[in-house]
């Protein structure tokens, strides 16, 4: 069994309702328990910034599937959602990613592939899935540093 933290964003159209529809399909799943969801947060948009404003938010759950079966999943769900990949960073109506995984002893997950990266590459980096984690996982560590003090330094720069 793992655990999964997902960052989950939408700018276009019905924010809301893609983030909550594809919620309420990932809890269909037989493979898939326990999914919970953070606050979502409107954001300014990170890296390519020309675009539309975002709903973010943090979901965790537990799930039989092994990483690479678990982006399948995602995937899945950001088509049903009309998602197209056109520009790296650009707008999207729902935007899924495996920030972090835990196996059953709670040790974090490390795969680094050419389709997954978990940790997520620049998860550390970003406010906007760094805050709704928070929410989730209030006493998380990274690298020796609390995802308190990440955000506080980050909140500065």
């Amino acid at each position: 069994m793992y655990t999964y933290y997902i960052s989950v964003g939408s700018n276009i159209g019905d924010k809301r309702g893609y983030i909550n529809s594809a919620f309420e399909s990932l809890q269909e799943y037989e493979t898939v328990s326990e999914v919970i969801s953070s606050s979502l947060i409107e954001t300014e948009p990170w890296g390519y910034t020309d675009q539309a404003s975002f709903i973010n938010g943090i979901w965790s759950c537990k799930s039989t599937l092994a990483p690479l079966q678990m982006l399948g999943l995602l995937q899945s769900l950001e088509q049903r959602a009309g998602r197209e990949r056109l520009i790296h960073w650009g707008p999207r109506t729902l935007d899924l990613d495996i920030i972090l995984a835990f196996d059953e002893d709670k040790t974090i997950i490390s795969v680094c592939n050419k389709r997954l990266t978990i940790p997520h590459p620049y998860f550390w980096d970003r406010i906007f899935v760094l805050e709704p984690l928070s929410e989730l996982l209030p006493t998380f560590t990274y690298k020796g540093t609390t995802i308190g003090e990440r955000l506080a330094h980050l909140s500065l720069l």
